[in-house]
């Protein structure tokens, strides 16, 4: 448990309060609350999804792109990261595997698989804003 203190210092007439922390909890649950706080990588950006094109094509980690599977590109996580996906517009979630890179000066956050993409509910749109969350680094 950690125990503040209050002290006050004085600079003519004026008062500062400063506080000062004792710090007097064991290192277990320090460790703990350091494994707490690496929750989960969340990140927010665009979504877009894979034209029809690429069907067949081999991804970034040597997989042949098929648009029937839950996958996607993306730049900035690792290859094999599985991901949640969430639709900010309507609150779907689909899990997939980033399995290729997009064009680097690409913007955009993350392109889904066409399943992917109707399965959250915007492939008539095209784009939609959405939260990523990290489930498991390969």
């Amino acid at each position: 448990m950690r125990k503040f203190f209050l002290i006050i210092i004085f600079f003519g007439g004026m008062s500062k309060r400063v506080y000062a922390q004792e710090n007097t909890a064991d290192t277990s649950l320090n460790n703990k609350a350091k494994s707490e706080s690496k929750a989960k990588e969340i990140r927010y950006g665009i979504a877009s999804y894979y034209s029809g094109k690429f069907n067949g094509r081999q991804t970034a980690n040597g997989e042949i792109f098929n648009d029937g599977k839950y996958t996607a590109a993306c730049n900035v996580l690792p290859l094999n990261t599985c991901i949640k996906v969430t639709n900010l517009r309507n609150n779907k979630s689909v899990v997939v595997k980033v399995n290729d890179r997009m064009y680097p000066k690409n913007k955009r956050l993350v392109d889904l698989s066409k399943i992917a993409a109707k399965e959250l509910g915007y492939a008539g749109r095209g784009l939609t804003r959405v939260k990523i969350e990290v489930i498991k680094h390969h």
